[in-house]
């Protein structure tokens, strides 16, 4: 029983971490990434669909991105999916490539995006936290029940609590990458 809590903890922990990897990767640094466009929808014949299904993203250089569209009637559907998103993006189409030019970030908004980023780690450890809180409370439940005894509920407190702490470290160092490279010019 207390082996699947710590299980089903580290499990959760691990997901947490992996979603705020990928919410920070969607917070834009000065260098062209493909990864950021993985969060815009082309309404692909009626279907909100990923753009990178529509057509192939690629970074050109450090400051444009490429996307070659699959289907020649989609570019002005992927032009105006790439307008529409939150990314403040302007792209230009030539043919069947869409390039995208990334401006470059003034030091007030790199600032504003370190917040930002800053709220996401926050949010990240207060998952992993409340995770703790449910494995936790699970124990006390089976000590409870008589389950188990008092000291393999406080053993596997412990080992949830370094669980936690590891987990917690995971994403102060992404959150240390991440700032680092929004400071980066």
């Amino acid at each position: 029983m207390i082996n699947e809590i710590k299980t089903d903890a580290k499990t959760r922990m691990e997901k947490s971490v992996e979603s705020l990897k990928n919410q920070m990767a969607k917070i834009r640094t000065g260098r062209a990434h493909p990864s950021l466009l993985d969060t815009i929808r082309v309404s692909y014949y009626g279907a909100e669909t990923p753009l990178n299904q529509v057509g192939n993203v690629i970074a050109e250089d450090s400051r444009t991105l490429a996307v070659t569209v699959f289907d020649r009637s989609m570019i002005q559907a992927v032009e105006k999916a790439i307008m529409s998103s939150d990314l403040g993006l302007n792209p230009n189409s030539a043919g069947t490539v869409i390039r995208i030019p990334l401006p470059a970030l003034t030091e007030e908004r790199r600032r504003d995006l370190i917040k930002v980023v800053r709220g996401e780690a926050e949010n990240g450890r207060v998952a992993i936290r409340n995770i703790r809180r449910d494995a936790n409370s699970d124990l006390k439940e089976l000590l409870k029940e008589k389950e188990i005894s008092e000291d393999e509920e406080r053993k596997a407190e412990e080992d949830v609590q370094k669980l936690t702490d590891t987990f917690v470290k995971n994403v102060e160092e992404l959150l240390k990458a991440k700032e680092a490279e929004l400071l980066e010019i």
